[in-house]
């Protein structure tokens, strides 16, 4: 009986491949800045410390792209508002849910400015 090697199932890279982070104050920035880049390990602990402080995440693989080419600090430039103008609503919309959830008088994530103002995108 002739003996064959069990498959080993193809094993994925872990995701994310790359992942940046936005963050917008009205009271100080005239648009969203980019706080954070990465690839490879980076882009996982971006997405790491998004998970820890109750900042929400949204996948697309096209902003991460073009917000990788931006330094750290700059302003989001007008061609990219609408993309980023859809982040912010699912940030917002995201952490409605999150006050939700927790009911009356539980209050939100330990940094609502933060939270709702900050964004962490991955790519896979």
């Amino acid at each position: 009986m002739k003996r064959t090697k069990p498959e080993i199932p193809e094993t994925k890279p872990d995701r994310p491949k790359r992942a940046a982070a936005i963050r917008y104050d009205a009271a100080k920035d005239d648009a969203p800045r980019v706080t954070a880049k990465g690839s490879g390990h980076v882009a996982r602990r971006i997405i790491e410390l998004a998970r820890r402080h109750d900042v929400p995440i949204r996948e697309d693989r096209a902003l991460v792209e073009i917000l990788s080419q931006f330094d750290i600090d700059r302003q989001i430039p007008p061609e990219l508002y609408r993309a980023v103008a859809e982040i912010l609503a699912f940030v917002y919309s995201a952490n409605g849910q999150y006050r939700e959830q927790q009911g009356p008088g539980q209050g939100g994530p330990a940094d609502p400015v933060a939270a709702s103002r900050s964004s962490a995108i991955p790519s896979s």
